[in-house]
């Protein structure tokens, strides 16, 4: 089955924030925001702004009802700030207006007085501060200390890894409307809409059953939207439940390239021993995280990157700590890998520089040391089912690696201007939320008497193609053809209390949820074809009824018209919580992972010695699937984090200057990879 919005996003049919049809009399929201990283807010006049054209209020701290607070993990996030700014980007007030041409103007207007106080942009300087979002965590296997001096080899060194802007093709927005007793309903792009809702809530000092989030689809999220959308939908939240009118914000591209955050950079210190075998028997690694100026999701990125630090390798001792860093920048945030791959950059960083000092190639440290079943890694998991080793050895043989070596090396050999790199990389994830009690998902399914269904979940479909597996789970479960399935935007009100569908684990949640779902009513239906057929073994297919395979007179809409007429309930509403998973904070052990993932991948680039440039010749890669639920959306996930990771390493660069200012804040200033970056040859 293809992806099912395909057609309609060709089409330009699909409906995003900025495509629902607006209300009569909708106002709209731009924010106002710090113009310094640092400073103490002296003084700040509205009065010039308030009586512009079209202006209908300006919101700020003391408007708020509830409480002026947004932080999730750890309240520390102000909706508006208050008497202090700690980042460039940081919003004071908020303008609404008619247009959102009347709110820039009225923006012109607005003045403040700033004392300036000292920014810190650099994690390692925010760290000797001790300028920290939290205390600091590490992790240990065995006893470092105790080996070092058994190690043949050790080597020691340092890396940088900048952070990455999300750049997805729907900036933030959010679009609210109230409604009656003081309800209010909020369109929101959103990869989180229980935390919107939750936000909402708490800022405007009533209880959620008030709030209600709906989410269609997202153009893009990539982790940016799990907890950055968050503040925008409560800032037109609040505008509309004040003024009793629609509020929508939209917000320019680069409004959100500078006001939201990245990728988180990482700087790192390593030390690596190893065996005459080139066995990894000690890594020690201190990560420094550059969190931004408060927690937003840092915590657990951080810890995401402490359970990747020894990537797909095992080593019997390991010290892993790690440090997130308060500085004067916007709270960086989720990002696909969600900190995994900064953790990873190290130790291969490790590797190469243990690789280059020994004289041979990375590849044969990295094969030595992959994971095998039983294996312990540094936070007490035990692992099964490994791949690292199917993955790899896959990988050689149907790229046929070692003919692609010795070309590269008969190439260098006899060139002197171009030079062609090889490199291997194989990989571990975890799949989980690393907060254990997030692993849950809801489904709720209506059949309707014409037999129709529809499927609502906590699932938000974002360009990933989530809604195509939960209509394949539901057509395949039913039966039935994928016309008589809608699945329904994701809502609030219709199913509760969701996690983010973040994690890679939104198929697998909600996916599991909905099959629950159906197939307790698809139980309730087999009862009632029983009733014809004597207890035989019903199935469905194509829409009609089979009884010990034999296919019967009876369709699919016969059999709920007569479900219907003997009262039995065709609506279901099931919960899944993903099993075995623990995890012991105060002992940093436990079991965080339902299940690991494996891959490994070949790189061949060659370079321009005079030039500097580059060309990416060829990347060949085998994942560990399982049962992929749709291959081709599964090998377009595939292609598009290939050319993110391309784009990561390569030409996208996030620049900050020393006052906080981001200097790659437009698509002139910041690259990232085309279709001719990665087209093949």
């Amino acid at each position: 089955m293809i992806n099912i919005d395909a057609h309609n996003h060709v089409k330009g049919k699909s409906i995003y924030l900025d495509d629902i049809q607006e209300l009569k009399g909708t106002l709209y929201a731009l924010p106002f925001d710090a113009t310094v990283a640092h400073a103490k807010i002296v003084s700040i006049n509205l009065e010039s702004a308030m009586k512009a054209h079209g202006i209908e209020t300006i919101l700020t701290a003391k408007d708020i009802p509830g409480e002026n607070q947004i932080g999730g993990i750890i309240p520390d996030e102000p909706l508006f700030a208050d008497g202090e700014v700690h980042f460039r980007g940081q919003v004071i007030a908020l303008i609404i207006g008619k247009s959102e041409h009347h709110c820039r103007q009225a923006a012109k207007l607005i003045k403040v007085v700033y004392e300036e106080l000292p920014i810190i942009t650099d994690a390692r300087e925010a760290q000797a501060q001790n300028k920290l979002i939290m205390p600091p965590r590490s992790f240990t296997l065995g006893n470092t200390s105790e080996v070092w001096s058994t190690c043949d080899y050790v080597f020691e060194g340092k890396t940088e890894v900048n952070g990455q802007e999300h750049l997805y093709i729907e900036t933030q927005g959010a679009y609210a409307r109230p409604k009656e007793d003081g309800s209010i309903i909020i369109s929101s792009s959103t990869q989180g809409p229980t935390a919107v809702q939750r936000m909402v809530a708490r800022v405007l000092g009533i209880p959620m059953h008030k709030i209600e989030i709906d989410t269609v689809r997202l153009g893009g999220g990539f982790g940016g939207k799990e907890d950055q959308a968050t503040p925008w939908a409560v800032m037109v939240a609040l505008a509309s439940q004040l003024l009793h009118k629609p509020v929508k914000m939209a917000m320019h591209r680069m409004d959100d390239m500078r006001m939201t955050g990245k990728r988180h950079p990482y700087s790192a210190d390593f030390k690596i021993g190893l065996t005459k075998d080139l066995k990894i028997i000690a890594y020690e690694v201190t990560h420094y995280q550059n969190a931004g100026a408060a927690a937003d999701l840092s915590p657990a990125v951080m810890e995401r990157t402490l359970f990747h630090s020894t990537n797909a390798y095992y080593i019997p001792n390991v010290l892993a700590k790690a440090y997130s860093c308060k500085t004067n920048l916007p709270p960086n945030t989720a990002f696909r890998g969600f900190g995994g791959p900064q953790g990873k950059f190290v130790i291969e960083a490790a590797i190469v520089k243990a690789a280059e000092s020994i004289g041979i190639s990375p590849a044969v440290i990295q094969k030595a040391n992959l994971v095998v079943d039983g294996n312990e890694l540094s936070y007490g998991q035990i692992l099964q089912q490994t791949e690292a080793h199917h993955t790899w050895d896959e990988c050689m043989n149907s790229f046929q690696y070692n003919i692609q070596k010795e070309r590269v090396e008969t190439f260098n050999a006899t060139n002197s201007r171009f030079k062609k790199g090889l490199a291997v990389q194989p990989i571990c994830f975890g799949i989980s939320f690393t907060n254990t009690m997030m692993n849950h998902a809801r489904a709720l399914v209506h059949i309707y008497h014409d037999g129709s269904v529809v499927v609502s979940t906590g699932a938000v479909e974002m360009g990933q193609g989530v809604n195509t597996k939960l209509l394949q789970i539901a057509t395949e479960t039913f039966g039935i053809k994928p016309s008589s399935v809608r699945i329904e935007s994701t809502n609030t009100l219709r199913v509760a209390n969701t996690s983010p569908t973040a994690a890679s684990a939104g198929a697998d949640l909600n996916g599991k949820a909905l099959q629950m779902a159906c197939n307790a009513l698809l139980d309730r239906l087999k009862a009632v074809a029983n009733q014809d057929f004597e207890n035989a073994t019903i199935a469905i297919n194509d829409e009609v009824i089979y009884a010990n395979d034999e296919k019967t007179e009876v369709t699919w809409h016969q059999l709920i018209t007569k479900a219907f007429t003997q009262r039995v309930a065709l609506s279901e509403n099931s919960h899944y919580a993903t099993p075995t998973i623990h995890y012991d904070k105060t002992k940093e052990k436990g079991h965080p992972f339902a299940y690991h993932v494996y891959g490994t991948a070949i790189i061949e680039v060659t370079l321009d010695c005079l030039k500097g440039v580059y060309n990416f010749d060829s990347v060949n890669i085998v994942h560990d699937f399982g049962k992929s639920m749709n291959a081709t959306i599964d090998n377009g996930q595939i292609e598009g984090g290939l050319v993110q990771g391309i784009g990561w390493m390569t030409l996208e660069e996030i620049i900050y200057n020393n006052q906080g200012r981001l200097v790659s804040n437009a698509l002139s200033t910041y690259k990232v990879p085309d279709i001719y970056s990665v087209q093949r040859k």
